[in-house]
């Protein structure tokens, strides 16, 4: 089956997974996703990332985090950019997200990072998605 965007298939997963309370969800590969996936990781909204190497294609598992009251760490999960409407914001337009209590992921060029990132290397990007 064909899809016309994967990076939202990919948060709906997500988003699924954590409504289900589900330890860990799996989607198909590939690096963007990966990419996304590890800055996630790194920024405490999931628990790990792993590339199988199932057939006939890869995939990638991740496990969702959950706090000691077995609530979810990731609220809300929405795509910003999309193919029918690309959204790219320089540096001085990079807000912090609920005054710092969720992110921002953008596609820079130094590669896929947060938002706080971003605004470190002083960079701005393609926005892909806001994670609270």
């Amino acid at each position: 089956m064909s899809c016309s965007d994967p990076i939202a298939d990919m948060l709906t997963v997500i988003r699924n997974g954590v409504m289900a309370a589900k330890d860990t969800v799996s989607f198909p590969h590939s690096r963007l996703k990966v990419s996304i996936c590890e800055v996630l990781k790194d920024e405490g909204y999931l628990s790990r990332v792993e590339i199988l190497e199932t057939q006939p294609a890869k995939t990638i598992t991740v496990g969702l985090k959950y706090d000691d009251d077995g609530m979810s760490v990731i609220h809300q999960i929405k795509r910003i950019s999309r193919p029918g409407k690309r959204v790219y914001r320089n540096r001085k337009d990079l807000k912090p997200v609920i005054r710092g209590f969720g992110i921002t992921v953008v596609s820079t060029s130094r590669g896929v990072l947060s938002d706080r990132a971003a605004r470190a290397a002083n960079i701005g990007g393609e926005v892909l998605c806001e994670i609270r």
